[in-house]
């Protein structure tokens, strides 16, 4: 008899049955190579370590310094009576901390995101990057890129480790001050 011709209470007792089956062979297979020795390239695998000259080793903001930052940087823009989102994203752009602000608009945790992700992608201020943007209008079509005033980079010894971003207040140059202020918070 054909698939075709089964009914369909059959073919999903066949499938049933062939999935039984791929997994006992998958047992029996792991099973044996458990009992196998292990070959040199698996010890030699195993010892590898952080020590390893093939491993690289790249700073990290923790995860209390980027909240820390994001406090900052929220507190200073509430000093002034600013209603924003703050973005600290890590150094490949995943978003650590997100706080928005009460009153913050709806467009804001987007913008706040990609300023910091472009902050800490040039190692540069969102604001310095808005004005090299002039001279090659294509920086601009880079996806999740903002060139928008409102970003800073956070570094450890020149390189940058992670970006602040803020977004919400009247002007880009506001937001970069509140963005400095979470940076000058960590001392990075």
């Amino acid at each position: 008899m054909s698939v075709k011709n089964m009914s369909t209470r059959g073919r999903i007792v066949a499938g049933a049955v062939a999935v039984a089956v791929a997994g006992m062979v998958t047992v029996g297979a792991v099973s044996a190579s458990a009992d196998q020795p292990e070959t040199p390239a698996v010890a030699a695998a195993a010892k590898a370590n952080a020590s390893d000259k093939n491993v690289n080793t790249v700073p990290v903001l923790t995860i209390e310094a980027a909240t820390k930052a994001a406090e900052a940087t929220l507190s200073a823009a509430e000093k002034a009576g600013q209603h924003v989102t703050v973005a600290v994203v890590d150094r490949d752009g995943v978003t650590r901390v997100l706080l928005k602000g009460d009153g913050a608009g709806p467009q804001s945790p987007e913008s706040a995101t990609r300023k910091a992700f472009t902050a800490v992608s040039w190692n540069a201020t969102t604001s310095d990057l808005a004005k090299r943007a002039v001279q090659a209008p294509g920086l601009k079509d880079i996806p999740n890129t903002l060139f928008l005033a409102g970003g800073a980079p956070v570094q450890s010894k020149g390189a940058p480790i992670a970006g602040i971003g803020v977004a919400g207040a009247p002007s880009g140059d506001q937001d970069e001050q509140f963005a400095q202020a979470g940076v000058a918070a960590i001392g990075g």
